[in-house]
């Protein structure tokens, strides 16, 4: 069906070309009003105008012109109505029957119906990324989660999307770790999970004994050399220490219900020489105080892409990678999803790529690559989020504490001994990692937010409960009419005849146009979301809008389902788990 705003502006594309057929390329402007005027208005008159006068043009300023496009627009059971208001606005007020049509077929062949389709097909969405040998720290959060929804939306919008994981796994400090391994365990492929224990231990054990033994120092960077050299010993241990990282890491997944593509820098080592190599037959590459760098017009640093003792960095494996998403991978979009603090970084190496003719120099035109950044997490005394003892907060207990505090809740409910404690765990989890999300999607995600388990598990207000609670409230008024909501589906009509009724039909119909607009941004928009539910309380609450028990029983369920229908791809989009009853 493709969104309102987009069906609308075919149709006006077919006004302008006959309200002025010698102006070539003209995009129609269609944008949802508050709805005094009507549902939708065009705004081309005023920009048409200053192109138009004095060319002969047969109108005598903007109104004319809206006049115009109003009258050439082809008839369609979409529209109720037009008007002209101002310098040329041409509002639109929709037709309430093609708008029950709309909703009731959406209910029958499904929500994908309105998925939006961007004009991409193949993504990479790089996003979490966690060092190996590191624990997924608060950090992570942030990450994870906008990356996932990114993800998950642009996957509701057709397209393939290749989710990276791209894991710190290689490095001068595997060195140290290898040779700590050999050291703890010198039969190291007995070395589980369990017998290592915590890895940040580990890893923090190794670092002090790099910084306080020389022997062990130089062992350290030889085991560098022979790992990065391909000796198997070395090559199997380090193998070691990655798979139990990616044990670890898959269970933060797991409970937060991501799912990634492990690419780590390893990949993408061996590519590195080649691409360094083809920039430097472009001209690309230059000496500058031993290193080898790519100078970027308008920033006084360059882009190092060889360090002066010869070893790659990030950059060069940034380079690599990209090299092989546009090549090898046929990607048309490359996200990535990292602090607002790599700003730069990204910045440097899309231009690197631009001057190499790998991308495009505009950033309206594909392939692109976006950098989608996001600020830290704070506690409460507005600094970074630690524990106590000012360690950062590992996500795990994070996880957890979120978890014990909403089942703690649903005790206090009574629904102790009204449920199962199947059902009291899986309400506790989707509850509890469904407002971990929501609050961290809710806010802008270039600016610093402050972590609050009291705010996020409150079930008032613009919170991921409240909305859970809301779907809940919705799913049991369809359970108590005692009607088979398929059957009504398809026997049923839905009508929007009451103010309220129309109102919340509208903003159903205009889901599709706010997918599609974070999509297009990169930014996703839980404002819908909630809206949604306060439209649909306001529907509700009123008295002349009763549906269990009235003349317009059917009608109102079918509208109580496609509410129910919307929420729950909103949640899903979201990465967050319904609940269905509370």
């Amino acid at each position: 069906m493709g969104s309102l705003k987009a069906q609308l502006a075919k149709l006006f594309e077919v006004s302008l070309k006959v309200t002025v057929p010698n102006e070539l390329d003209v995009e129609p402007l269609v944008a949802a009003c508050n709805g005094k005027f009507g549902d939708y208005q065009c705004n081309n008159a005023m920009g048409l105008w200053s192109k138009i006068k004095g060319k002969g043009a047969p109108f005598r300023g903007p109104p004319a012109v809206g006049e115009a496009i109003k009258n050439n627009l082809p008839s369609s059971e979409m529209i109720e109505s037009c008007s002209v208001a101002g310098p040329g606005f041409v509002n639109v007020v929709l037709s309430k029957n093609w708008m029950a049509k709309s909703i009731q077929k959406m209910l029958i062949e499904g929500i994908d119906t309105w998925a939006p389709l961007p004009p991409v097909k193949t993504a990479v969405v790089d996003f979490s990324s966690p060092n190996i040998a590191k624990e997924m720290h608060v950090g992570h959060l942030r990450s994870t989660i906008i990356g996932d929804t990114l993800a998950r939306m642009l996957e509701f919008s057709k397209v393939k999307v290749l989710r990276r994981n791209h894991v710190g796994d290689w490095g001068t400090q595997f060195g140290m770790l290898i040779e700590f391994l050999f050291e703890k365990f010198p039969n190291f492929e007995d070395a589980t999970e369990t017998a290592i224990g915590d890895l940040q231990a580990f890893y923090k054990a190794s670092k002090q004994r790099f910084d306080a033994d020389p022997a062990f120092k130089e062992r350290a960077q030889q085991a560098v050399v022979r790992l990065q050299g391909g000796e198997d010993k070395y090559r199997r241990a380090w193998a070691q220490i990655c798979q139990i990282s990616r044990t670890e890491f898959h269970k933060v997944y797991q409970r937060l219900g991501v799912h990634l593509e492990e690419k780590g820098e390893s990949f993408y080592n061996p590519y590195i020489p080649g691409v360094i190599e083809a920039l430097n037959k472009q001209g690309l590459v230059e000496e500058s105080q031993g290193a080898r760098v790519i100078f970027i017009e308008g920033i006084n640093i360059p882009l190092i892409v060889v360090k002066s003792d010869g070893g790659f960095n990030y950059a060069s494996t940034d380079l690599a990678a990209l090299w092989y998403r546009l090549n090898e991978e046929k990607a048309e979009w490359i996200i990535y999803v990292t602090d607002v603090g790599q700003q730069q970084h990204f910045d440097m190496f899309f231009k690197a790529a631009k001057r190499a003719g790998w991308l495009p120099q505009g950033d309206s035109s594909y392939p692109k690559a976006s950098h989608v950044g996001f600020g830290l997490v704070l506690g409460e005394d507005g600094k970074r989020f630690r524990t106590r003892n000012t360690e950062v907060v590992r996500l795990v207990d994070l996880l957890d504490e979120a978890k014990v505090r909403s089942k703690a809740a649903l005790i206090e409910r009574g629904k102790g001994e009204e449920w199962t404690e199947e059902e009291i765990e899986s309400t506790a989890e989707a509850v509890s990692y469904g407002a971990v999300k929501y609050a961290d999607l809710k806010n802008n995600r270039l600016t610093n937010y402050t972590f609050n388990f009291d705010q996020m598990l409150n079930d008032k207000g613009n919170t991921a409960v409240y909305l859970l609670y809301a779907h809940a409230r919705i799913c049991s008024i369809i359970r108590r009419s005692g009607k088979d909501i398929e059957e009504l589906k398809n026997k049923g009509t839905l009508v929007l005849g009451h103010k309220d009724e129309r109102d919340l039909g509208l903003h159903l119909l205009q889901f599709a146009e706010v997918v599609e607009e974070a999509c297009t941004n990169l930014l996703p928009n839980v404002d819908y979301l909630y809206n949604l539910s306060e439209i649909f309380s306001k529907f509700y609450s009123n008295p002349e809008c009763k549906v269990i028990g009235s003349d317009m029983e059917t009608s109102r369920l079918l509208l109580c389902e496609a509410t129910a229908v919307v929420m729950r791809k909103c949640f899903d989009l979201l990465g967050i788990a319904p609940i269905y009853k509370i």
